[in-house]
Order: structure tokens, then C-alpha cells, then sequence
């Protein structure tokens, strides 16, 4: 093993192909170009098939990944499908958007002395692939129950719970709030990085098994949890995300070209603002851009504005580079792009013109102190350091909390203090009876991957209780 381990690590690690940040800052093309399947098999070829594989542990959801990457190394295609999906109903969006270094990647026996292999590459490459060459069979499904499944939100959660309860024999009702699904994987995550069709055909695959959608329907407003039973539901699953914006909470915040970043990427991506006026959603698009925050969000806002025409893109955040949570993709990317990045720096108020449109911001510099409950170096302000920046529009993207629509609709529902579901950590249950959740509506902003790896605990809690009622 040792012998053979040698001889694959002379292989170097693939890179990914990609358009050249110069040509892409301007376009909303994808920008990582995919494997050729001769670079795919190359790549599959360096996983040793260890005994012991800590990339499966390192998974949410648990895919065979030493399985699928053997299928591929021996051109296998069909075969590495099947093993994913016996997993993972999304593959080719968790290939693109899951953060592989600190998870499957991150705990890979070749990253210790070499470089991992490029599990996530792999994966977007084998889903790309049965999709583009019209290959792999539909998963079995189990013989119908006669139970019915009411999925509120077509996010990642929803989705894996959905993909696992019609795979397990029962029948599956997604109701969406927007007229598409997807969730913020649609309305979130732009098509540069999340190309809007890759997840119209995953969600076309649950479809063809058995899934029925309908949009446009606000659960919690127009139809109560309770109805739901009523209609015949045996059950329903809740996870419609973290889609409340949080702002700064400074002077000025309610000047025009104030965005928060949910609105914003929800124009520019759902309702594809950045297409005006061949699609009629208005988005301002800035010459000096600030985007406060530094997580993938914030990224996909700075990235989203450069794309948009912006002469200068700044990221404020009152942390430093080793703080910053977004992927270490994304902030290479962003710096490729040219995007700034203004560290150590908080924003102390908005300055607007006669109109009341935004023209400036004034800032201030910021040193690390000693660390706070989340465990980072507290940002302590620089006194006398305040400056003036010009900026026309203004991304925030500090995170956000519980929409209360439907969680404050149903009292038999317990919230935590933070306004989100109190679900077990290990089922999903809610304190209602019959009612589960998981995703952001209960840990807050998370990953995808994350989100499905609480879908599929919740599925499997949903089928033992429509089986044997615990």
C-alpha cells in the first residue's frame, strides 16, 4: 500500500480550467471550465483507496467517495453516478459551491504530505457528464406507501428531503415561495458560480421520480401548517432558509443605493436585473461599489457588481484576512477580478446628496483585541482614524436571520432566542408534532452541504415515524 501510495502522489493534482479573470470580471459566464474526461480519470487515478477513508466522514451526507473516484479512474461513468446518488440527489451543485478544504478535501491522507485529490472537481465532473451525454439510470425507487410529504422550501434541505422520501416510497409535495425553485441556490448564488440550469436539471431528475412542485405559494400566509394536515399531509418538512438581512445599523443606511446583499443577488440572479432591460428588474449599477462583509455572500456581491460595470469594487470588513470566512476560491477569485479588499475597517455612516442618493461613506480603522465568544480577535476602533471614501452603492452582507412569517405562525412551534427552529440536532423534529426542520431556518447561515446533510437526518426520521410512528 505504501509502495503504490508513492507512485500516485507522482501525480500531480489537476487544475481546474477557467476563463481568464480579465475576460470574466465583465461576463456572467461560469467561470471554472470543467475537466476534459482524459483530466478526470488523471485526477481519480491519484486516490490510494485508503481503509480507512476520513474523505466519507469528512462528507455531511456521506458519499462514497473513494467509490465514485474509483469509478472514474477506470472509466466507469454510469457506475461513479449511481454511487453518488445513492448519497447526494445534487452532485453537480455540491461540486461547484461545497467548501471541499475543510471538509472532504480537507481531512484527504494525500493533502498531509501532498496536495488532496480534487474531490469536488470530480464530483461536478461525473454529475456534468451523465447530464451532457444523457447516461445513468434513474435511482430505484421503493414500492409507494400511500404517505404523503408536505416540503416547504426548495433549498438544499428541502431538496435532499424530498430526493430521499420519494426514493423511500412516498409521495412528495414541494411548495416554493418564489415562481422557481432552487431556493438560494437560485436567488443567492450567482451563474458565474452556479450556472441557474445546473440546478433546473437536478430538480428535473426529482421530478422525473416523482415530485410534485408548486410555486408562488407562501406557506405560513396563504395556507397554515395545520391545513396542511387537513389537505391530507402526513407529515411536513420546513426548510426555507435564513433570508432576513441584518444591517448595520449606522446613519444614513436608508439613503438610495443601499442594498442589503440578499436584495441585491436576488435581483441581479432570480429575477436577472443584470439582463436589464431585456428582463425589467431595475438594479443600480455603481461606479464605486462597497460591499461590507467577507463571506461567499459578500463575494458574490462584489464579483455580481464588477460584472455589472462597476469602475471600483471594495470589500470592507473590520476584521483581517485570517478572520475572513468565505472560501479561500472565492477570495482568489475576487482578487483575480480585481476586486479591493479594505481590512481592519468599519463603516461609522452614510453620507448622501440633496436627493438623498448615496455619495460617500465614512469609515474607520480598526485594531484586533482580545478574542470574543466566537473565538475571533475582537475589532477595536483606531481613534482619530476616520476617513472619508467615495461610494455610490452600497452592498451589506453581515448575514441574516429567520424570516418570522412562518416560524411565528404556528405557537406550537418553540423558537430559540435567535428566532430560529428548536429542531433535534440529530432528526430534525420540531417541538410540533409530525413537523421537522433543518437547514439555516435552524443553525442560521450555513453551507449547502450542510443544509443537505440535515435534509437527509430528517428523511430518515420522517420515513421511520411514517413506518413505525416514532
Amino acid at each position: 500500500m505504501a509502495e503504490n501510495s508513492v507512485k500516485k502522489e507522482k501525480v500531480p493534482r489537476q487544475p481546474m480550467p477557467e476563463q481568464a479573470a480579465s475576460v470574466r470580471r465583465r461576463n456572467f459566464d461560469e467561470v471554472p471550465l470543467g475537466y476534459s474526461k482524459e483530466t478526470a480519470m488523471l485526477e481519480a487515478s491519484r486516490c490510494i483507496q485508503c481503509k480507512n477513508p476520513s474523505c466519507v466522514s469528512g462528507c455531511p451526507v456521506g458519499v462514497d467517495i473513494p467509490g465514485f473516484i474509483k469509478e472514474i479512474a477506470s472509466g466507469n461513468f454510469e457506475e461513479a453516478i449511481r454511487k453518488i446518488w445513492q448519497k447526494n440527489s445534487l452532485p453537480a451543485v455540491c461540486g461547484r459551491v461545497c467548501p471541499q478544504e475543510i471538509q472532504c478535501e480537507g481531512v484527504c491522507i494525500l493533502g498531509k504530505k501532498d496536495t488532496p485529490v480534487a474531490i469536488g472537481n470530480l464530483e461536478r465532473f461525473i454529475a456534468d457528464y451523465v447530464r451532457v451525454n444523457g447516461i445513468g439510470e434513474m435511482p430505484e425507487k421503493a414500492p409507494a406507501t400511500g404517505k404523503k410529504v408536505a416540503v416547504v422550501g426548495s433549498g438544499p434541505s428541502g431538496l435532499t428531503v424530498a430526493g430521499d422520501l420519494l426514493l423511500k416510497g412516498h409521495d412528495v409535495t414541494l411548495f416554493e415561495a418564489f415562481h422557481k425553485t432552487g431556493g438560494v441556490l437560485v436567488y443567492g448564488i450567482p451563474e458565474f458560480r452556479l450556472p441557474k440550469d445546473i440546478v433546473a436539471s437536478e430538480v428535473a431528475m426529482l421530478e422525473k421520480i416523482g415530485l410534485k412542485i408548486e410555486c408562488n405559494m407562501v406557506i405560513g400566509s396563504i395556507v397554515s401548517m395545520d391545513e396542511l394536515f387537513e389537505e391530507g399531509y402526513d407529515a411536513v418538512f420546513i426548510g426555507v432558509g435564513a433570508g432576513l438581512p441584518k444591517f448595520l445599523n449606522i446613519p444614513g443606511e436608508d439613503l438610495i443605493g443601499i442594498y442589503s446583499a440578499n436584495e441585491y443577488l436576488t435581483r441581479a440572479n432570480l429575477m436577472k436585473g443584470y439582463l436589464f432591460p431585456e428582463y425589467d428588474t431595475p438594479i443600480i449599477k455603481g461606479k464605486n461599489v462597497v460591499v461590507f462583509g467577507a463571506g461567499n455572500v459578500a463575494m458574490d456581491a462584489a464579483r455580481t457588481a464588477m460584472r455589472l460595470g462597476a469602475e471600483r469594487v471594495r470589500v470592507v470588513y473590520r476584521r483581517s484576512r485570517e478572520e475572513m470566512p468565505a472560501r479561500a476560491a472565492e477570495l482568489h477569485h475576487a482578487e483575480e477580478e480585481g476586486i479591493e479588499f479594505h481590512l481592519l475597517t468599519a463603516p461609522v455612516r452614510f453620507i448622501g446628496d440633496e436627493d438623498g442618493r448615496l455619495i460617500q461613506l465614512e469609515g474607520l480603522k480598526m485594531e484586533l483585541g482580545e478574542p470574543d465568544d466566537s473565538g475571533r480577535r475582537r475589532p477595536v476602533p483606531i481613534k482619530g482614524s476616520e476617513f472619508i471614501m467615495d461610494c455610490d452603492l452600497a452592498v451589506v452582507s453581515v448575514g441574516a436571520g429567520p424570516n418570522p412569517l412562518l416560524t411565528q405562525s404556528d405557537p406550537a412551534i418553540t423558537l430559540n432566542k435567535w428566532g430560529y427552529i428548536s429542531a433535534d440536532p440529530v432528526t430534525g423534529k420540531t417541538t410540533k408534532k409530525g413537523v421537522w426542520a433543518g437547514g439555516d431556518i435552524v443553525t442560521g447561515s450555513a453551507t449547502v452541504i450542510l443544509a443537505m446533510g440535515a435534509g437527509r437526518q430528517a428523511a430518515d426520521s420522517i420515513h421511520n415515524y411514517l413506518t413505525w410512528g416514532w
